[in-house]
């Protein structure tokens, strides 16, 4: 009997992906587990390349006006959907109004504020055929912006950006993205769903760089217990692990070396007040509360150094950007301290006033109920603050703080979009209805902002959306906790991995060896 050629066995990657995603949908999805999903079945304009800078995506080239305000994509011609159709201009404007409308509800909808009208379309003050994308004809699409924007080919390779075939949402509906109706852009499609147990995809034959694409099939694994996920990784279940228990990683360096990946990212691990639920509409209950959390000790304890201690929400790392922090980001730990016992005390609470309870909200993860369990901790010896601990699986919390549910204080998490401290910055603008979990109104904040939107020279953009920071600094509508590193644990056996700063990890570049 002649033996099978090890040539012709399948090449699947498993990948721990540590939550289950909320939607498949473009106009659905937020947070970074959903966008490794994602970014395999669908491809915009441009996409990440595997040492995270951009390159041509399903746009093979772009000429771009000289007041940088006209981008004008030209799409490759053997681009395809994955029933053989063309990938047209007009499928990118239609996702692209569509994230837009209103009625999609998208919850992303103001990333791609840049494009002319996008606000007012997406506001209601303007029908969505006035957003600023145009087909000229099936492979050429044209954006026009309201004005030059540095980041936009970064923002053309996000999810807000992806296209939908405009035929199958007509046929389809919002079932669009279900198992058997969901047509593929991108290196994958989705073969097979079954929720909170395995996700998978496989290779896509009218990808237009199929040829290149080593793998033919990618599991994810919606594992959100990180200790099961090491395990299966132990076991040569799992090829990738995403976000694993900080605590292990001595041990797991020790036995794996340079299969344990920490990669510093541009994000930021934050707790927010719910400034719509007294006493955490007082900037002296917030500052107090802010200023009681040992960040060394998070950092040094819990993280063992992977994570850095951090006063403000725009990370390090930005070019030109000069960080803003609050006046005691200087002080000793235990001035701090003291100084938080005096601000709560003439806020009413504390020694002589009255007790002040509150309940820490978290997603599932066992570094997050760590963290969580020491701020209780750091509370309660500081301040004498009672706390209680909830936590929901991930897509739960975030429904739960986008849909505006109330709570006192939540942990949250953001990585970026694109390299550019807007993308934080935008997430306590007052009008920003999904990401300003804290409810943070700042009239002079919203104003600046505004003024850092239109103006061309980018030091003194800088300069502006810097001194917006310092707004928020001053107020704590959220307390800035720490800057991330991503942690992966990557098999012997993947190939093609590279850590990068945006944690974009497209599996069209890995390949595997045995």
């Amino acid at each position: 009997m002649a033996a099978a050629s090890p040539a012709l066995a399948e090449a699947v990657l498993h990948r721990g992906n540590s939550g289950e995603p909320t939607s498949l949908d473009p106009a659905h999805i937020s947070i970074n587990i959903e966008g490794f999903i994602i970014y395999d079945l669908l491809e915009g304009l441009t996409i990440f390349g595997p040492d995270g800078t951009i390159k041509p995506g399903a746009a093979e080239k772009w000429d771009v006006s000289e007041d940088g305000t006209v981008y004008t994509f030209h799409i490759r011609e053997n681009a395809k959907w994955s029933d053989g159709s063309p990938l047209t201009a007009g499928d990118f404007v239609f996702a692209m109004q569509r994230e837009e409308d209103p009625k999609t509800a998208a919850e992303y909808a103001t990333l791609l504020y840049p494009i002319k009208n996008a606000e007012e379309v997406n506001t209601g003050k303007a029908p969505v055929d006035q957003l600023g994308v145009k087909a000229i004809d099936d492979k050429t699409l044209e954006i026009t912006l309201k004005q030059s924007t540095p980041f936009f080919l970064q923002l053309m390779a996000h999810y807000t950006a992806l296209p939908i075939s405009k035929a199958n949402y007509e046929k389809y509906g919002n079932d669009f993205v279900k198992p058997g109706n969901m047509l593929s852009n991108g290196a994958f499609t989705l073969q097979a769903h079954v929720p909170n147990d395995s996700l998978t995809t496989v290779k896509n034959d009218n990808y237009w760089d199929a040829a290149n694409v080593k793998l033919d099939k990618v599991i994810f694994y919606p594992i959100e217990d990180d200790a099961a996920a090491i395990r299966r990784f132990e076991a040569g279940e799992l090829d990738t692990v995403y976000n694993f228990s900080a605590e292990q990683l001595k041990r797991l360096r020790e036995k794996y070396k340079d299969q344990v990946h920490v990669s510093p990212s541009l994000s930021t691990y934050y707790y927010t007040f719910d400034m719509t639920n007294p006493p955490y509409d007082d900037v002296k209950v917030r500052t107090a509360l802010s200023m009681a959390v040992d960040r060394d000790f998070l950092t040094d304890e819990i993280f063992n150094g992977a994570y850095l201690p951090t006063y403000s929400m725009v990370p390090p790392g930005m070019e030109g950007y000069t960080l803003a922090k609050p006046d005691w980001a200087d002080m000793s730990q235990i001035d701090r301290e003291d100084k938080a016992v005096e601000l709560l005390k003439e806020a009413g609470y504390g020694e002589g006033g009255k007790p002040l309870n509150l309940t820490i909200r978290y997603n599932t993860n066992t570094n997050h109920e760590r963290v969580a369990t020491a701020v209780a901790d750091m509370w309660k010896t500081t301040l004498g603050v009672n706390v209680q601990l909830q936590n929901l699986d991930v897509a739960s919390h975030y429904a739960y703080l986008k849909q505006g549910g109330k709570y006192d204080v939540a942990r949250a998490g953001w990585a970026a979009d694109y390299a550019d401290p807007e993308n934080f910055l935008y997430l306590l603008l007052s009008f920003n209805k999904t990401f300003n979990y804290s409810h943070y109104v700042n009239p002079k904040f919203d104003e600046l902002m505004k003024k850092s939107y239109t103006q061309q020279d980018q030091a003194e953009r800088m300069k502006t959306m810097n001194e917006a920071e310092q707004l928020v600094v001053n107020d704590q509508p959220i307390a800035p906790l720490m800057n991330q590193a991503e942690l992966w644990m990557i098999s012997s056996r993947v190939k093609g991995w590279q850590d990068n700063a945006v944690n974009d990890h497209r599996s069209k570049f890995l390949s595997l060896s045995e």
